[in-house]
């Protein structure tokens, strides 16, 4: 059950993700597509800690319903994934424009 959240965004994530790693076009050379890997494989993971955290913290009252659990995992994975996106569209043009 603490899966659930994973489940239902892996779709929307591979949406966010494709997004990212095909705009902008240019460059695309090996340390474009090192960084993206990367970059991606970062917010899957941290996405993932947060949905683990999220559904273990235990914040959400119960008492209205076991569903918030799965609301507030989902909110965290999604902010989490959100937040390194976010963050890596800046950096990688940075990064990218530095070498």
């Amino acid at each position: 059950m603490p899966y659930l959240a994973l489940i239902l965004f892996l779709p929307w994530f591979l949406l966010l993700g494709s997004l990212y790693w095909l705009f902008p076009r240019q460059p695309r050379n090996a340390r474009r597509k090192a960084f993206d890997l990367t970059a991606l494989a970062v917010a899957f993971v941290l996405s993932f800690v947060g949905m683990q955290w999220g559904y273990a913290l235990g914040l959400a009252d119960v008492g209205t319903g076991a569903i918030w659990k799965q609301v507030l995992a989902t909110l965290v994975a999604y902010g989490a994934f959100l937040f390194v996106l976010t963050v890596a569209i800046p950096l990688r043009s940075w990064w990218l424009s530095r070498g």
